[in-house]
């Protein structure tokens, strides 16, 4: 596997590595190294090859750096001697780049390929807030990318089935792990948000769009929709993943024909009533009563917030969302 150093001055490259694994999990192979104010070369290079003697002996080793001729870059650049042919450093270290150059190593051995292919997400990453202020000439693909028309009720294509990759429960919907881990992971062309008050507020299904990751479409659509959706021959090439917010809208999707075979539950948010189940999963009586409908129903459930963590139990969640809901009514009575 290639191994990868995060260097900065300061502690940027600690906090970057810290945003990554909320994002897409714990990672091995990585070390953050850092030049405290004072330090100075001899120290960060020290830390360098201390990160590097983690890896085996064989490994790729790309170094992402804050900046193209700072001391960490020129220290890694000194290190790089004599390694040319496999490994690579690449400046202007933002979330993007890693999350990127993570998700690559699933598929590329190369540390210069990842440097090479992670180049343009990290650009990509790059973004301006109101539109006005885009370069016209960057922001001149993106209006070629506008769909012409909508194609035609009736259409078929594909074999005119769309293609489930994941249901997913997120209170937060689309958020950095679905856009990035994620989506990584399943590879959907379009990400579909089922919620009856995400439709119905304006802000939020514009906050949504913008937010899906580059070469995905992202739609809102309200519950008693999705079926319809589903069944639409013209959604026959969409690999779709789908988003809501909790689990009696799943239930209401079921019952409302869309066919399920198994929802990944990511996070579900603390609210009056509910109890913390754990760090992510807090729940109420009738998200309980949820879950056990959409058990009955066949429906199986993979716990888990990130690709890259271990499934959890469903059961052993209900079970203990249940005694906690118990002691917290003892008490009110």
């Amino acid at each position: 596997m290639v191994g990868i150093i995060l260097a900065s001055h300061g502690d940027f490259a600690k906090g970057i590595l810290q945003s990554g694994s909320m994002i897409f999990g714990e990672q091995e192979n990585v070390q953050a190294v850092t030049l405290a104010a004072h330090e100075g070369p001899d120290d960060i290079k020290k830390k360098m090859e201390d990160a590097i003697a983690t890896f085996k002996p064989d490994d790729p080793v790309l170094f992402l750096i804050d900046l193209w001729g700072g001391t960490p870059f020129n220290q890694a650049s000194g290190l790089l001697n004599g390694h040319e042919d496999k490994w690579a450093i690449i400046t202007g270290m933002n979330l993007p780049m890693l999350i990127e150059a993570y998700s690559s190593r699933f598929s590329m051995n190369s540390a210069q390929e990842i440097a090479a292919h992670i180049y343009e997400t990290a650009r990509d990453g790059v973004k301006i807030k109101p539109e006005t202020l885009q370069p016209k000439e960057a922001a001149a693909p993106a209006a070629a990318a506008v769909p012409k028309g909508e194609i035609p009720p009736g259409t078929v294509l594909g074999d005119g089935k769309i293609k489930i990759v994941l249901a997913r429960i997120d209170s937060r919907l689309l958020h950095g792990q679905v856009a990035t881990a994620w989506t990584k992971s399943v590879n959907p062309t379009r990400i579909i948000v089922v919620s009856d008050a995400v439709a119905k507020d304006k802000l939020r299904k514009e906050l949504i769009t913008q937010a899906a990751p580059p070469g995905v479409k992202a739609n809102v659509v309200p519950i008693k929709k999705i079926d319809e959706v589903a069944k639409d021959p013209r959604f026959g090439n969409t690999r779709a993943l789908l988003l809501f917010e909790n689990p009696e809208d799943v239930v209401r999707a079921v019952e409302g024909g869309l066919d399920l075979k198994e929802v990944n539950l990511g996070s579900m948010a603390h609210s009056v009533g509910k109890v913390a189940v754990n760090k992510v999963v807090s729940m109420g009586p009738e998200d309980v009563k949820a879950f056990e409908t959409l058990k009955a129903k066949g429906i199986k459930f993979d716990v888990r917030k990130v690709p890259a963590d271990s499934s959890g139990s469903l059961d052993d969640i209900l079970n203990k969302a249940k005694r906690m809901l118990a002691e917290q009514q003892n008490e009110k009575e």
